[in-house]
């Protein structure tokens, strides 16, 4: 493990240094954060040890890692107050209207973010993170898409959102535990369109229910962390499941994996780096610098080679091998345009009673 880890760190050191960073120079640690941690909520795909090693070693703060087991559970944790250790959140694009409508977050300072400047300006020029009055709250880092992951080797045809819900896989499957793709999932699986997918009505949602419902007892589970969905694809346990592309890069050089992209829609997401309103105001100069890193050449290297994922800045993308883009999507920049971006629907809090009756059915 530890020649792998030098191998890889050796790489990210020349695509950080050809960007004009160096990847881990201590020696001129600055003390202002010694002895600091900060806790990072994120998803168990974003926060690796290695990805956030260049900053604890140039700044001498520890960044502890808190993985998330859904999107829901974090507002809710945060709304309530019962995530408080919390210092950095997760917030993703389309869902950022409730963070700053439910006042859990603070105004950003555009100014101690300098990498913003690198952006791509699909995302630097997006509204989705600012309230009516034009002020910031949140900032894209990480993007990507959600295919159907699955075992070639079982199934004669490329699977379709129709797929997981075929009783011919009952007990192969699995879907994600989170009501805004679920419902939109069975709503293409009905044949309501792309356009229409995020925005149901209390019928269309109803319908969806129903066929949700008729899933459930053909699902091996409702996995909630990557981690977990990739051990079951491992062991055999699940053969197909909605999923993020973790499993297929972990699994792809020891058996037949594969990536389905649904010509109904391919969903994106991304990622946003976030500031609770509840964070104690020593904390702020440390949080600010760490959403700087995430935007800088360090954390996009390291996310670009180990795992797979594009950062919303450009910082290094002319230092990747072609290759590497076409794998993560920024080889063609239009991309993004095709994607499926879920957003939270006013009516959400009917989508999230639906989802636990599902759940409960």
């Amino acid at each position: 493990m530890t020649i792998g880890f030098m191998n890889r760190r050796q790489l990210l050191g020349g695509l950080a240094a050809g960007a004009g960073l160096t990847l881990l120079g201590s020696a001129n640690r600055p003390a202002l954060a010694a002895g600091k941690e900060l806790v990072w909520a994120t998803w168990d795909s974003n926060g690796h040890p290695e990805y956030v090693a260049p900053f604890e070693a140039k700044t001498g703060a520890k960044v502890k890692l808190s993985y998330l087991s859904s999107e829901d559970a974090q507002f809710a944790a945060l709304k309530t107050g019962s995530a408080s250790d919390w210092d950095i959140v997760n917030p993703s694009l389309n869902g950022a209207w409730r963070y700053i409508k439910g006042g859990v977050l603070k105004p950003l300072d555009l100014s101690k973010l300098p990498g913003t400047a690198a952006m791509y300006d699909i995302f630097k020029a997006t509204d989705k993170v600012k309230d009516e009055k034009g002020t910031t709250y949140a900032i894209p880092y990480l993007w990507g898409l959600n295919p159907i992951v699955y075992r070639a080797d079982k199934y004669d045809a490329e699977p379709t959102y129709s797929t997981l819900f075929d009783p011919k896989y009952k007990g192969q499957l699995a879907m994600r535990d989170y009501a805004l793709e679920s419902i939109a999932i069975a709503a293409l699986h009905l044949g309501i369109p792309r356009e229409k997918a995020f925005t149901l009505s209390t019928a269309e949602l109803a319908e969806c229910k129903k066929v949700l419902v008729a899933q459930k007892p053909l699902l091996r589970t409702y996995w909630q962390t990557i981690g977990d969905l990739t051990n079951l694809f491992a062991t055999g346990e699940v053969t197909a499941a909605f999923s993020w592309r973790v499993p297929y890069d972990a699994l792809k050089d020891k058996m037949k994996v594969a990536m389905a992209k649904p010509k109904a829609g391919i969903m994106g997401w991304c990622d946003c780096f976030g500031i609770p309103a509840s964070l104690a105001d020593d904390k702020l100069e440390l949080a600010y610098k760490f959403g700087d890193y995430l935007l800088g050449a360090e954390y996009a290297a390291a996310i670009a080679e180990i795992g797979n994922y594009a950062t919303s800045s450009s910082v290094v993308r002319d230092k990747l091998s072609k290759e590497k883009q076409e794998a993560i999507f920024i080889d063609n920049l239009d991309v993004m345009k095709t994607f499926m971006w879920p957003v939270a629907p006013p009516n959400y809090s009917e989508w999230l009673k639906l989802w636990n009756e599902v759940k409960a059915a």
